[in-house]
């Protein structure tokens, strides 16, 4: 009897898990007895493995063993799903069977899908799982040529990307050599849309400066060509940079989908930047599927923003699935045998005509008062509850749009600036009291009406008005406060002022449904 066995990491939600391969292929006492036994949790895909790993090995002139073979995947308690673990299936089922030489696979990870010809295919994830698998101690990949860029980006880890399963086979038994695959310096990035393109609005523009400035949502309610969309996508072009930290968390979310694979690959540094469709499903927004449950729309917004255009022609309950994310900064998706878990940290930006029929004047509209006020509110008021900042934007002028070059709003880098002068003064104040709230829109209600932060009556006089007249819900009470902690910030404020309180007041009720 012979026993092998191998590494491999497996993608649960956003988490890596190291995978150890176990294979034992011994003589069944019955003739003609060619079985394989899966022991662990394996899902369909990798139960369906030994199919694709006995075609690629008949192609690539290696024998299947014509034994029993009994693998187990451990830890046999978690869920191991995907393809990724085919190479090692492949490899330590050969060397159990004395086949294939061992020493070039000590501390080597294997990660590829195999296809019926032999040919090592990408995988979703690369980059966390080598990452994990670096952090357990391996120094040498074994990974597809379509993930080879992405596996680079792996600091002290040794990567081959063999094109198939008969040229990896050659190189264990020291027939061929492999060089390892060498980081190419990334190409530049593609500059941001810049705030200069945007004429007018200077109402907007000082909205999304704060909403940048605290990591607050934020609506904008115009007619067509008024700029809602141009705003929405200058926004990540004033967010601060992604530590490095961030942007390998970033990163990481788009390799589970796949962006990275047959190209060149580099670290995201930029805050990201998803608009989908308002026909998009429930599960492609938040994120599921059969078998593999990847990250949707939300969690690839993590870290940057999430735009939501024409949010009136949103299905409700697809929209409604934003409320719980917003609050906690995660989703969270339940299965029977597990709970997946993905970082969903964004600026929501929603964006709407004031009716159906989108007129560019007010007086061009013609819908009746009926369907007018109905429009809007198809947006939940438990959603737009979470909404901090509500700004109506009116048709640009002509004269906006005809001005010289000289007279081009301010550009992005430096609103940027600042933005990263309120954030800085932010963290600064709340890690005061031990907290590690970043921005001003994770500090929590009471924490604000603490009596370390809580504001005298005289200055919050106008937001208390607001909520005894019940203009405003508990929920939108604090969120006035953390906007006025964020406009404090960005002029240079200690605390609030009552002008602040103020304007936050009017910037949360700047526009309502009804």
């Amino acid at each position: 009897m012979g026993y092998a066995r191998t590494n491999t990491v497996c993608m649960i939600g956003a988490t890596a898990v190291a995978v150890t391969v176990e294979a034992s292929v011994f003589k069944s006492s019955a003739k003609g007895t060619d079985t394989v036994r899966m022991s662990g949790l394996p899902d369909s895909v990798v139960n369906q493995a030994q199919t694709r790993v006995r075609s690629a090995m008949a192609n690539s002139a290696l024998r299947f063993p014509d034994k029993s073979v009994t693998v187990n995947f451990g830890p046999a308690s978690l869920p191991t799903t995907g393809s990724a673990a085919d190479l090692a299936l492949a490899l330590t089922i050969m060397c159990a069977d004395d086949t294939l030489p061992t020493e070039k696979l000590n501390d080597t990870v294997l990660l590829s899908e195999l296809g019926l010809d032999g040919s090592l295919r990408a995988v979703p994830g690369t980059l966390p799982a080598l990452m994990e698998a670096r952090k357990c101690g391996m120094r040498t990949a074994i990974v597809s040529p379509e993930n080879a860029a992405e596996a680079s980006l792996v600091d002290g880890l040794a990567v081959y990307a063999p094109r198939d399963l008969a040229t990896l086979v050659a190189w264990l038994f020291g027939q061929t050599t492999l060089e390892p695959v060498m980081r190419t310096a990334p190409d530049a990035p593609p500059p941001l849309p810049d705030l200069a393109d945007v004429r007018g609005q200077p109402a907007a523009r000082r909205a999304l400066e704060i909403a940048a400035a605290g990591g607050h949502h934020m609506l904008m309610v115009g007619p067509p060509g008024a700029g809602k969309t141009m705003l929405a996508e200058r926004l990540p072009s004033i967010l601060p940079p992604l530590t490095d930290a961030e942007a390998v968390e970033v990163t990481s979310l788009h390799s589970l989908r796949g962006r990275f694979s047959g190209g060149a690959a580099t670290l995201m540094r930029h805050a990201p930047f998803e608009a989908p469709h308002h026909s998009i499903t429930m599960q492609a927004l938040i994120g599921g599927g059969s078998g593999f449950v990847g990250p949707g729309s939300l969690a690839l917004a993590h870290r940057g923003v999430l735009f939501v255009d024409e949010a009136p022609e949103w299905k409700r309950p697809v929209l409604d699935s934003l409320r719980q994310p917003l609050e906690s900064g995660e989703v969270r998706i339940r299965r029977a045998n597990t709970s997946i878990c993905y970082p969903a940290k964004v600026i929501l930006v929603l964006a709407a005509n004031p009716c159906p029929c989108a007129p560019n004047k007010p007086y061009d509209c013609i819908c009746t008062p009926q369907v007018k006020r109905g429009y809007l509110p198809r947006i939940s008021r438990p959603l737009m509850d979470r909404i901090d900042l509500r700004v109506d934007l009116p048709a640009v002028p002509p004269s906006a749009i005809l001005a010289e070059l000289s007279e081009e709003a301010e550009p992005s880098e430096q609103v940027a600036k600042r933005v990263v002068r309120a954030r800085e003064a932010a963290a600064a104040r709340w890690s005061e009291g031990g907290e590690g709230w970043q921005c001003n829109s994770e500090v929590p209600g009471p924490a604000l009406r603490s009596q370390r932060w809580r504001l005298p009556p005289p200055v919050r006089k106008s937001v208390d008005d607001l909520l005894m007249k019940e203009r405003i819900t508990a929920r939108g009470y604090d969120r006035i406060l953390k906007l006025a902690w964020t406009i404090a910030d960005l002029r240079d404020h200690d605390r609030p002022t009552a002008e602040d309180i103020t304007m936050a007041g009017g910037l949360r009720i700047g526009y309502t449904l009804s």
